[in-house]
């Protein structure tokens, strides 16, 4: 794990906390509009850099501002494009057999991910209100990294520097394994997985 830690404070930390918000804010940048890059881990490794509540907020506060910024610069390409009402009936059909199938789903996102590129479901989901998916991909941001800010400090205060990294990346690693297995199980019981 510190090889990789290493190779951010490497990149970002000549510039400080600025620097390491900046590179936290890059990584889930890139998770919201390109693909997936497990941001938690970084939001870690960023907290690590300087392990204080205050930091944390500030990194909560960046992840909160990338997403928003990933998922509605993606939106505004979607809706510019000509994309076949074929692809529009198959996002429309996926999220009519979700068990919660309006905008409150990105809360459950962050639980069991259930959509991918949220910023081209969005567009796509005609009875969807942006400005609620805002709310709940905000609300849902801040609540599951105020979690793991939490935790991680936690962490921190009771076993110290690099064992708690150690601990937290574990403890993260182990959610997103459950948040996969729960998407996969919800998704096949649905009929969605072959």
């Amino acid at each position: 794990m510190s090889g990789i830690s290493d190779a951010i404070y490497n990149v970002f930390g000549d510039y400080g906390d600025i620097g390491v918000m900046i590179g936290v804010f890059l990584i889930f940048l890139i998770d919201a509009l390109i693909f997936p890059a497990l941001p938690e881990v970084f939001f870690i490794l960023g907290f690590d850099y300087n392990p204080t509540i205050t930091y944390g907020v500030g990194l909560i506060l960046m992840a909160v501002i990338a997403e928003l910024v990933g998922i509605f610069s993606l939106y505004y390409i979607v809706k510019h494009i000509r994309i076949p009402s074929r692809i529009s009936k198959i996002v429309e059909k996926y999220t009519d057999f979700l068990f919660v199938n309006d905008e409150k789903i990105f809360l459950v996102n962050r639980i069991a991910p259930m959509i991918p590129f949220a910023g081209a479901f969005i567009a796509l989901v005609d009875r969807w209100d942006p400005k609620k998916c805002a709310v709940y991909i905000v609300i849902g941001c801040v609540l599951k990294y105020g979690i793991i800010l939490l935790a991680t400090n936690f962490f921190y205060e009771y076993f110290g520097g690099n064992t708690a990294l150690k601990i937290t990346i574990v403890f993260v690693l182990i959610i997103i394994a459950i948040s996969m297995v729960a998407s996969y199980m919800k998704k096949k019981k649905a009929g969605l997985e072959q």
